[in-house]
C-alpha cells in the first residue's frame, strides 16, 4: 500500500519532543527521516532510561521510523556533510535557537544555498520577532504563561499537567504546516520556512477561555476537577475508584436529571443553561457524588452509559495500557529495541487514513546506526567515511 510522503526526505535535527515528533509524524506517513545527533548521543536519547544502553522511553516513541546518524555539524567537514545532506533532502526540522541554527548552517538563508526549494520547519518556545524570542523554554513554561496552570489544580496552587501536551500539540501543528508547505511546493516549486512555537500552541488550545476573559472579564480561578462552564463536569469517588462525568448541553443535562430522579432541577433557574449550571456546579457535583459513592466504578459506568452520559474511569498508566478498548483498537504497537527486556508499547500514528495509512515500520535507531549508509548515499566512499570518523566528525 502506498504512503503519502513516499520519496520525501527529512533531516531531523530536533531535540526532545516538538521537533522530533514533528519529523516522526512525517516518517509515519512514509517520509525517509534521518535523525542527526551528536557523536555521543543527544540529551533526549537518555531521558527516562529503560534500555540497557540507557535509551529512554520518550526516545522510543518520537524517533520510530527514522534512520540515525551522528555528526558534528560545526566543523568544516561537518558543515560540508550538512550541505550534501540538505542538497538531497526536502525538509529540515530543527527546534533549536536561531543562533544555533546559524552556527550549524541550518538557518533558512544558508539552507537555500544548497537546496533552493528546501522547507525548514522550526520550533521555538516563543516564536521569532518578539521581545522574548531569544529565551529558551519547555512545555511547562508554555503551560504556565498561557493561563493553563493558573486554571488547573486549586486556587492556591497552580498545577502543571503531567503529560507534555504543549510539546505534542506543537509537533502536530508543525507537521501540519510542513505538509501544507509540501503541497504548496508541488504547485509553485517554492520552499519556505514553517514555524511552530510552544506558547502559540498553548494559547491556541486555551483561546476560548482567553476570549471569554477579554470580552467579559470572567476572572476565573482554578476549581480542581470541577468544570466551570457546564455541570455535572467533575471527578467523583466510587466504592472502588474514581469516575469522570461530563454533561454539556441541555439534552445531556435532562438525561442526567432523569438518572438522578431530580426532574425538578429542570425548572430551577440556577440550572437553566450550561453556564448557569457551571456557576452553580458545586450543587450538581454534590448530588452526583452522593449517587456515585455507594456504587462501584463498573456500576456507575454501566448506568451512565445506559443513560448516554459521557463518563470514564480514572486509570493509572498500567490500567490505561491494559484496557480492553485500547488493546482491541491496537492504539499501542509493540516495538522491540536492543537492550529492552520486552517490546515497548509505542503509540501508533494518531490519525488513521483509509487508503494511505501511516504506521510504525521500524524502531528508533541506535546511536549512529545508519551513519555509513547515509554518508554513502550522498557520495562518501569507504575511505572518506573512515577519515571522517578519524577526525571525530561522525
Amino acid at each position: 500500500m502506498s504512503t503519502v510522503l513516499s520519496g520525501i526526505r527529512v533531516l531531523d535535527f530536533g531535540r526532545y519532543i516538538a521537533g522530533p515528533y514533528c519529523a516522526c509524524l512525517l516518517g509515519d506517513m512514509g517520509a525517509d527521516v534521518i535523525r542527526v545527533e551528536k557523536r555521543g548521543g543527544s540529551e533526549d536519547r537518555w531521558t527516562s532510561p529503560i534500555a540497557e544502553g540507557g535509551e529512554g522511553s520518550l526516545f522510543m516513541q518520537v524517533n520510530r521510523n527514522k534512520r540515525g546518524i551522528t555528526l558534528d555539524p560545526r566543523s568544516d567537514e561537518g558543515r560540508e556533510v550538512v550541505k550534501r545532506l540538505v542538497a538531497t533532502s526536502d525538509v529540515v526540522v530543527a527546534n533549536l535557537p536561531p543562533q544555533t541554527l546559524e552556527s550549524m548552517g541550518l538557518d533558512y538563508a544558508t539552507l537555500i544555498e544548497s537546496k533552493p526549494d528546501i522547507i525548514l520547519a522550526t520550533v521555538s518556545a516563543y516564536g521569532h520577532g518578539g521581545p522574548w524570542s531569544h529565551r529558551v523554554g519547555f512545555d511547562g513554561v508554555a503551560q504556565a504563561m498561557s493561563g493553563a496552570m493558573y486554571l488547573t489544580g486549586h486556587e492556591d496552587e497552580p498545577m502543571r499537567l503531567y503529560y507534555p501536551w504543549v510539546d505534542f500539540t506543537t509537533a502536530m501543528l508543525t507537521a501540519y504546516g510542513t505538509m501544507a508547505a509540501l503541497m504548496e511546493r508541488q504547485r509553485s516549486g517554492r520552499g519556505q520556512q514553517v514555524e511552530g512555537a510552544l506558547l502559540m500552541s498553548a494559547l491556541t488550545v486555551g483561546n476560548g477561555t482567553l476570549i471569554e476573559q477579554d470580552v467579559i472579564q470572567s476572572n476565573r480561578v482554578a476549581s480542581g476537577n470541577r468544570g466551570q462552564i457546564a455541570a455535572p463536569s467533575d471527578c467523583f469517588r466510587t466504592k472502588d475508584g474514581w469516575v469522570l462525568v461530563m454533561a454539556i448541553g441541555q439534552p445531556l443535562f435532562e438525561r442526567w436529571t432523569r438518572l438522578m430522579g431530580e426532574d425538578h432541577w429542570l425548572s430551577d433557574p440556577r440550572f437553566a443553561d450550561d453556564i448557569s449550571r457551571g456557576n452553580h456546579g458545586e450543587f450538581v457535583s454534590e448530588r452526583m457524588a452522593r449517587w456515585c459513592e455507594p456504587r462501584t466504578t463498573e456500576e456507575c459506568l454501566a448506568e451512565l452509559d445506559a443513560a448516554r452520559i459521557p463518563a470514564g474511569p480514572v486509570y493509572s498508566p498500567q490500567e490505561a495500557l491494559d484496557h480492553e478498548h485500547v488493546r482491541a483498537m491496537k492504539f499501542m504497537v509493540p516495538v522491540d529495541y536492543p537492550g529492552l527486556p520486552k517490546p515497548a508499547p509505542v503509540a501508533d500514528t494518531p490519525v488513521r487514513l483509509s487508503e494511505t495509512p501511516g504506521g510504525i515500520r521500524h524502531r528508533a535507531p541506535v546511536l549512529g546506526e545508519h551513519t555509513d549508509e547515509v554518508l554513502a548515499e550522498i557520495g562518501y566512499d569507504e575511505a572518506a567515511i573512515v577519515a571522517l570518523r578519524a577526525s571525530a566528525v561522525v
